[in-house]
């Protein structure tokens, strides 16, 4: 006999269009946001989620977004996610239990956690800038902000200004240093959103979560094959994508690691995705972006960090955490990399100028 979750989950396959018998269904992954499974059939596997409609209340655009730009990435021969359809033609299928979505489940290949080695990272940058490149061409007008102010860092600083003043769990007189640092910080925050607003910098399709997890590789060859985890696909800048590839990607540590003498700002790694990215963006980006993409790797930190420690001051509702003090852990390990990101701010301009150079 099958448990009630077992059943639930069963049932709401049953109104997806799969190929074969389902013979299993798995919890999968270790997303923070949506419940994921893999459901087996006797002929192929597939990608079950349970979307988080707390995180993402508006489930017809955030589909609707990951339908266009989908759609518009396989018309253009790119491999990317495949959309299940319900028994009635959907994108996802809704009832009392939440809203689920199917996707095909993309055979042979890893994801990484961390950065491996300066190659892997180079190939990383090369399949994000490939991402803006196929979409430099496709209306981000089409798209709808499915969360609002998402990499609008004035507006997450004045939610960490409003998890400050209420002090929810009574956590502030502990971190007061943390707390300093970002306000201290704050001439960083408008730089690219005023350049959006000023037409200085484009409005572009982004994918607004470039950890490097989110990039299925080939388990034989280890290059890129597909860009996941499309629900934050809004319009936005170019340099949100960059800059959270660095914080992400850049660090010689977890972004939950607990030792800050282990948590640095690599420069090698720095100049690996940016050779990868740059690559590939070359033709399509502005004098504008340019300048300001090694500061968007702290801007993005800045922005990451902040929002860490915002959860952590209201309770813990946002993040997945596995101990009290986790979010704490993770907006420490942002402000050391921030800290080093300013120290070499001078190297990463110049890394930056070196690779235009190298790529003519």
């Amino acid at each position: 006999m099958m448990a009630n979750n077992e059943v639930t989950l069963a049932n709401v396959a049953g109104h997806f269009r799969l190929e074969g018998e389902v013979s299993s269904i798995k919890a999968y992954g270790d997303g923070h946001i949506n419940r994921t499974y893999l459901v087996t059939t006797d002929r192929k596997r597939y990608i079950l989620q349970k979307m988080n409609t707390n995180v993402f209340p508006d489930t017809e655009n955030l589909m609707r977004n990951i339908e266009l730009v989908t759609s518009y990435l396989h018309s253009k021969g790119k491999e990317t996610l495949d959309i299940v359809r319900t028994d009635d033609g959907a994108t996802y299928y809704a009832d009392a239990t939440g809203a689920w979505r199917i996707y095909a489940f993309i055979e042979h290949t890893i994801s990484y956690n961390m950065v491996p080695d300066a190659e892997v990272f180079r190939d990383a940058g090369a399949a994000f800038g490939d991402f803006q490149n196929e979409l430099a061409s496709f209306d981000a007008s089409q798209l709808k902000e499915t969360v609002a102010h998402f990499h609008d860092t004035p507006s997450r600083f004045l939610d960490f200004k409003a998890a400050l003043a209420q002090d929810r769990e009574g956590r502030v007189s502990g971190c007061r240093e943390e707390i300093r640092f970002f306000v201290d910080q704050a001439d960083w925050y408008p730089k690219i959103t005023d350049g959006l607003s000023n037409g200085s910098i484009p409005l572009r399709v982004t994918h607004n979560d470039t950890k490097l997890n989110n990039i299925l590789m080939d388990a034989t060859t280890h290059k890129a094959r597909a860009i996941i985890d499309l629900d934050t696909i809004m319009p936005g800048s170019m340099l949100y994508d960059f800059g959270d590839s660095i914080r992400f990607g850049a660090s010689t540590a977890l972004e939950d690691e607990r030792d800050l003498d282990k948590v640095h700002f690599s420069t090698e790694l720095f100049k690996a995705y940016a050779r990868g990215f740059l690559g590939e963006v070359k033709p399509s980006i502005t004098d504008g972006e340019l300048r300001l993409m090694p500061e968007s790797a702290i801007i993005m930190t800045l922005e990451c960090g902040m929002r860490f420690l915002a959860d952590y001051l209201s309770g813990d509702t946002y993040f997945a955490t596995s101990y009290p003090e986790h979010n704490l852990v993770r907006c420490r390990t942002q402000i050391k990399l921030v800290r080093e990101m300013e120290r070499k701010l001078e190297d990463s301009h110049r890394i930056i100028d070196e690779v235009m150079k190298e790529l003519g």
